[in-house]
């Protein structure tokens, strides 16, 4: 664990989308199935008290959709901007998403897609609880959601294993 986090991280991966025939992947909806899981992250995230101050959406629809059932559990006052700088681009440029952050946000929260979600997990958490950091490192798929708590000054001064995993869940696993 870090000596002293100042800053918590959330990265969710956007829950299951569907794959309707000539659509493009930005505007695919939620399936059924993801739904179901968007729910169970939202209750979740609420009941472990893992509330952001803001939160960074893409732009893409099965996140928006995600973002849209999961803060329904969560305060009203929760700032939310799309982050058009997280869809469908390599980790490092999501990290400079992340670096520009104002620092009187604390706790910081990316609804994404892979593999940017999951590379990025990968990147800043090279330890953590260790059943934790072995399903991640396995599979982190659509409704996967890691808590990466942060021993830096700054945003900006986040970078490979900065973190710390504290928790990795699945919709499967809290449901």
């Amino acid at each position: 664990m870090p000596a002293v986090p100042r800053y918590r991280l959330i990265l969710l991966r956007h829950a299951k989308s569907a794959w309707p025939e000539n659509v493009a992947d930005h505007d695919r909806p939620l399936a059924e199935r993801g739904r179901k899981a968007a729910p169970l992250i939202g209750a979740y995230m609420a009941r472990e008290k893992l509330i952001p101050d803001l939160a960074l959406v893409s732009p893409a629809r099965g996140a928006r959709e995600t973002w849209d059932i999961v803060r329904k559990d969560l305060p009203k006052t929760i700032t939310h901007r799309d982050a058009p700088g997280i869809y469908e681009v390599p980790v490092e440029a999501i990290l400079e998403v992340i670096r520009a952050v104002e620092p009187g946000v604390r706790t910081l929260l990316l609804v994404g897609h892979n593999p940017g979600m999951e590379d990025l997990a990968a990147l800043l958490a090279k330890t953590g609880e260790g059943e934790a950091l072995e399903r991640m490192a396995e599979k982190f798929p659509t409704g996967g959601l890691a808590v990466i708590d942060l021993a830096v000054e700054r945003w900006d001064a986040i970078s490979a294993g900065t973190g710390f995993l504290e928790r990795f869940v699945m919709p499967r696993s809290i449901g």
